[in-house]
């Protein structure tokens, strides 16, 4: 038999297979050695006798340092109190590399500090936490593919690089750009507007940058996104297709993290839980219930994490919070024609992590548009493009953005959205 993954080793009980992978750690107990050897699809439980193997190949499992490349061959047998439910039999063993030691990140140092295991980044990935947690995101991104796909959506790709501001200007990173001056986007939102009213239902993922001066477990300076667009579509349109789209990740999440959800001991008893219909309130409905908790808040004021987590409370799935006052939303939000100081827009806030979706109904008059430009003192040469729009077959559309982070996180029961980034960039880092 082949090289097999360890996360495949239970369907080949009985058989003799080779693993590739590292030494995570090691013990021994008179004449057997135990190794725990990780491939990046799991992690295996190696028993080796004395009489298993020969003598200097069980020297060697004897002084076998962590982290090194190693390569395992042996008889796959079946064994429910092991990681994935098997074991292998040690018949042969090569070390490829031995890795040097001591290892900066210790298996029985629990008091690393979180500086310190942001610095080892680059190491720390490869620990049962956080490659189970990179290994959730990578299926959350798939079944948001997956959604997107199954529903006839196209995917486009927004540029990095733009001339203009989409959610304010004091949060832009600006980009020396030949002689002229260019920003990381905040949003690929504006473009996949014109997409749609090219494509109908278009969507895309990638990476988002805010220059935000925020130390919360929520912000990150670089952040990845899905954002849906719709032409022809209402607020309460992609209201239904956000709790049908939330739902959907969470479910497929389910089916295929079971092991990863071991490794961080997450309770998903809650998470399914989380199907259509979830909890639709008003935004001063939501400001009365912010403020029966006893929690400060000021009139027509956006939420923050203490009032989010109190319009959420004890609530078992998120909830869908719309229609804000139009002063704390984008100049692109549509007004709501029943109160003008309101806009169309949704905040779908999950429980213990908030706001993972904000959206809504984009303004389709370009009068309208036109007098917002001004009124938000933005260039409006930058945006002669996007009104545009607005001159050449203009209808209803709608959106949201989705941040991949926040949802990994309320998924994965992690505290920080650190966590849920292969290489986290905050406000005080970008190393490694």
């Amino acid at each position: 038999m082949g090289v097999v993954a360890i996360r495949d080793l239970k369907q080949h009980a009985g058989e003799t297979v080779t693993v590739r992978g590292w030494m995570f750690n090691r013990r021994s107990a008179g004449k057997l050695h135990f190794l725990q050897v990780r491939d990046g699809s799991g992690f295996l439980q190696c028993v080796a006798g004395r009489k298993d193997v020969d003598e200097a190949t069980f020297e060697l499992l004897g002084r076998v340092t962590q982290e090194s490349s190693v390569q395992v061959e042996g008889e796959v047998r079946l064994e429910p109190r092991a990681p994935g439910g098997a074991e292998l039999g040690v018949r042969r063993f090569e070390v490829i590399q031995m890795a040097a030691q001591p290892y900066p990140i210790s298996i029985q140092d629990h008091g690393h500090g979180v500086d310190f295991l942001m610095e080892q980044r680059h190491l720390w990935l490869r620990g049962p936490k956080a490659s189970a947690t990179l290994r959730v995101r990578a299926r959350v991104i798939q079944a948001i593919r997956d959604f997107f796909n199954q529903r006839d959506f196209t995917l486009v790709d927004p540029p990095i690089l733009t001339p203009a501001a989409c959610e304010g200007t004091t949060t832009l990173f600006n980009v020396e750009y030949f002689e002229d001056k260019a920003y990381l986007t905040q949003s690929g939102q504006l473009y996949m507007e014109a997409a749609a009213m090219a494509l109908g239902k278009v969507y895309s993922l990638g990476p988002t940058f805010r220059a935000e001066k925020s130390k919360t477990r929520r912000h990150l300076t670089e952040f990845w996104m899905c954002e849906p667009e719709i032409a022809f579509a209402t607020l309460d349109d992609i209201m239904s297709l956000a709790e049908e789209f939330v739902s959907f990740v969470v479910r497929r999440a389910l089916e295929t993290c079971g092991e990863e959800f071991k490794h961080l001991e997450r309770d998903t008893k809650p998470l399914e839980k989380i199907v259509p219909p979830f909890h639709r309130i008003r935004y001063d409905e939501a400001v009365t219930k912010v403020r029966a908790a006893g929690v400060e808040m000021r009139d027509e004021d956006d939420f923050g994490t203490p009032q989010e987590m109190a319009i959420v409370g004890d609530s078992e799935k998120p909830v869908m919070v719309h229609r804000y006052p139009t002063a704390v939303k984008a100049f692109y939000m549509k007004r709501d024609p029943e109160n003008e100081k309101r806009v169309l827009c949704v905040d779908v806030l999950a429980p213990g992590i908030g706001e993972i979706i904000g959206g809504g109904q984009r303004a389709d008059d370009l009068a309208y548009l036109e007098e917002q430009i001004a009124l938000h003192k933005l260039p409006r040469a930058a945006f002669d493009w996007y009104l545009d729009l607005r001159k050449y077959g203009s209808v209803p559309h709608s959106g949201f953005g989705l941040g991949i982070e926040r949802t990994v996180a309320w998924i994965c029961g992690n505290e920080h959205v650190r966590e849920c980034i292969p290489f986290p960039r905050t406000i005080y880092r970008i190393y490694p």
